[in-house]
């Protein structure tokens, strides 16, 4: 059994107890993940489409570790203009361990040996996620980095002020262009604020700020 799904904006061919390396996510190591944007299923030989996800299907996995790759140089030049920019960039990756593949929401393991059944009924068999928050009310955050720290599993206010300004700066980073130059330091604290619903503070304390980021 096998299944096709989007990591971090990728997409993986994976199996049972495979290692994938995909873009960073938000995640400690050792947290357990899920992702549910399963575009193909293979249940011996049963291929199974989405459009473009399969409903209740979903790929766990475990975070092993979190890496850096090899550096890259990227040099620029411009003739006759005295322009010479030499940078190095270590994209940073997170291994991850592939648990359990599940199709439509059953709680089958991906062995063709069966388990016991639960008693959980099927709607309640998958913990409920959390409704993704507009990551735009944080002073500093537009359209386009929203998006980036949404591929990178931040999806809710609680989520991203539990993420360490170190780690932002990581996935802005391996972005490029101009999101390697923003300074998240204010976010996670704004997003705190934002989580428990406190507006009027969180307005106050946007008052103080300049574009995210302390007058």
């Amino acid at each position: 059994m096998y299944a096709i799904v989007e990591i971090a904006g990728q997409q993986f061919k994976v199996r049972k107890d495979q290692k994938v390396f995909v873009h960073r996510l938000a995640q400690e190591e050792g947290s357990a993940v899920s992702f549910d944007s399963v575009l193909l299923l293979d249940q011996d030989g049963a291929i199974t489409l989405g459009a473009p996800a399969i409903e209740g299907a979903s790929v766990e996995a475990k975070i092993l570790k979190h890496l850096k790759g090899d550096k890259v140089i990227v040099f620029k030049k411009k003739r006759r203009k005295g322009y010479r920019v030499k940078n190095g960039h270590r994209q940073s990756f997170t291994e991850l361990i592939i648990e359990n593949i599940l199709a439509s929401g059953s709680k089958k393991a991906t062995e063709k040996t069966a388990t016991k059944p639960t008693e959980a009924k099927p709607e309640k068999a998958k913990a409920k996620k959390a409704e993704a928050d507009d990551l735009r009310k944080v002073e500093g955050i537009g359209p386009k980095i929203a998006a980036i720290f949404q591929e990178n599993g931040i999806t809710t206010f609680e989520a991203l002020s539990k993420t360490s300004v170190e780690n932002l700066s990581e996935i802005l980073s391996a972005a490029g262009g101009t999101y390697a130059s923003k300074n998240p330091s204010t976010w996670p604290q704004q997003a705190e604020l934002a989580a428990s619903g406190k507006w009027d503070a969180l307005k106050k304390l946007q008052d103080e700020l300049n574009g995210g980021l302390q007058k």
